[in-house]
């Protein structure tokens, strides 16, 4: 438990090390942070919770999103991530396990933290404006007991810094009781949330239902086997995300390509497609509110014109190579904005030299998030700072959440509601469309809609808590060894051929989920005791 309440207890302090900006991302002063002279107004709530939107979420952002959500996933080859997709991931790595496992309790620690706050000194506040602080703070602490629950099991439930740092004892919480605490902070959330955005980027009410479609849709499968999920959870799936789709004003980009340059996604301008993204800024003071993606992943320093873009080693994994050269190469849309092929040519990386055309033969480097130059985005981009929001949510995956969420315990459907949600999302990537779907289809249009947005790793849990087989052996199947393309020259509409030295990792039952970190585990003996149900009793707000 002392890690923890490090970490709880640093993320109380993360106000004071953030300098104020006229934006959606005011911070409040510095002396003004935990005594009764804050929390009095409106304009004060929304700058307390700004901090819930970037610096927070940094620690996983950084390393461990891609690292845990791709590369574990399958979908992300890399040197430095390897470890992740070969299923050996120690539990003394210090470099990407523990930051991201402290990451998640920091937004716990700073989201609890504002629920206390909110309760104990927004006394003369609008009723509503208190209610929405409380309920964006419970939407990011649901969300990172999401990200726990799925990596590492059974946790411990923090729900008040005061009285639980001082508990010695504290006790790994069961799955079904974490789940239900998620369910219940999103709830809370929905209800409460404006309906459209108090400010550009802001959460509302549904940012919230979609997500709880999502929470719902992983639950129905949480102890249950395959055709037999939890209908009551599938039906709430359904009504969530229907609300979402027919009733939010969110709407599908017309182009694909276009979600992921800075113009479209960025913390001044965030598009119709999203529900809930990540808000970095222009700046890297103070560290922590800014996006690190491109620096990792663009694959040479020419691609960023800062100094960084250290992504030459990392690429689609050669399971995602056979999917787009042989099997699916009509998937040229999705496949050019997330990776680079042998002669792609980018126009709008690099612009004044021309654009990029990519020639390597040996990896096929990732597109997807990167933006390139200062020049190539109005002046925007620092060393380290790309300019563009990270997704955690938007309206094709809600498509996709509804679609499953009809066909809930059946082989397929033919239902016209879940075809033409199902059928927008493959219209866009100029895919043909299907009079029939099962879950395979499914699940396997979202890993390609969604790649390299860290989900991948995520549906296979999903998959995993009702049809343990199914999962482990698609993660078996999964190529992940190197391999060398080739532009066949002269070929409209363009194709490739590719080799492959295979090779294959399997996941365990023992070994599916992440180990807690050795550090935590050496301060906080207890957590090798049986996990116990947590008792939502305990909550008083």
């Amino acid at each position: 438990m002392k890690e923890i309440s490090k970490i709880i207890i640093l993320s109380a302090l993360l106000f004071v090390v953030q300098a104020c900006k006229k934006d959606f991302l005011e911070r409040p002063p510095v002396d003004t942070l935990t005594d009764g002279v804050f929390y009095k107004t409106e304009s004060e709530i929304l700058a307390a919770t700004a901090p819930l939107y970037n610096i927070v979420w940094f620690d996983y952002n950084d390393k461990a999103a891609l690292a845990i959500g791709d590369a574990r996933g399958g979908n992300m080859v890399s040197n430095d991530r390897s470890a992740f997709y070969k299923f050996n991931v120690s539990s003394t790595d210090q470099t990407t396990l523990l930051p991201a496992y402290k990451a998640f309790y920091k937004i716990i620690g700073q989201s609890n933290l504002i629920i206390q706050n909110i309760n104990r000194y927004a006394l003369n506040a609008p009723e509503a404006a208190k209610k929405a602080g409380i309920a964006e703070a419970k939407f990011m602490r649901a969300l990172a007991y999401y990200y726990l629950v799925m990596n590492w099991g059974e946790i411990p439930v923090i729900y008040n810094n005061s009285i639980q740092l001082s508990d010695k004892n504290i006790r790994r919480n069961t799955k079904e009781s974490i789940w239900a605490f998620i369910i219940r902070d999103l709830r809370y959330s929905a209800e409460n949330l404006p309906p459209v955005q108090s400010q550009q980027g802001r959460l509302t009410k549904y940012s919230a239902e979609g997500m709880l479609a999502k929470m719902y849709l992983t639950r129905s499968g949480l102890g249950r086997t395959k055709g037999n999920r939890n209908q009551s959870d599938l039906d709430s799936a359904r009504i969530y995300s229907a609300d979402v789709i027919k009733n939010s004003g969110c709407e599908l980009l017309p182009n694909y390509g276009d979600l992921f340059k800075s113009a479209n996604n960025n913390s001044s301008k965030n598009n119709k497609e999203s529900l809930f993204a990540l808000q970095w800024m222009n700046a890297s003071e103070p560290w922590g509110i800014n996006n690190s993606f491109q620096a990792y992943m663009a694959f040479s320093p020419d691609i960023t014109g800062t100094g960084d873009g250290w992504g030459t080693a990392h690429g689609a994994s050669a399971n995602l190579i056979k999917y787009f050269v042989t099997e699916h190469p009509e998937d040229s849309v999705r496949r050019k904005e997330t990776f680079m092929f042998p002669e792609d040519l980018y126009a709008e990386l690099n612009k004044k030299a021309g654009g990029t055309r990519f020639t390597k033969t040996d990896v096929a480097n990732v597109k997807k998030y990167i933006i390139g130059t200062p020049d190539d985005n109005g002046g925007k981009g620092l060393f380290m700072t790309a300019y563009i929001n990270t997704y955690m949510l938007r309206l094709a995956e809600v498509y996709l959440i509804y679609a499953e969420a009809i066909l809930g315990n059946s082989t397929t459907t033919n239902n016209s509601e879940a075809l033409n949600y199902y059928n927008q999302v493959r219209a866009r990537a100029k895919m043909p469309v299907k009079s029939q779907i099962s879950f395979t289809d499914i699940f396997w249009e979202k890993r390609i809609e969604t790649l390299m947005e860290g989900t991948a790793w995520y549906e296979i849990v999903r998959w995993y808590y009702f049809d343990k087989t199914g999962a482990l052996e698609y993660i078996s199947k999964q190529d992940k060894g190197s391999y060398t393309i080739n532009y066949n020259h002269g070929t409209q509409p363009r194709s490739y051929t590719a080799t492959y030295n295979s090779e294959y990792y399997s996941a365990t039952n023992k070994n599916f989920e992440l180990p807690i970190p050795e550090l935590e585990m050496a301060n906080a003996p207890s957590l090798r005791l049986d996990p116990v149900p947590f008792d939502l009793n305990k909550l008083s707000d």
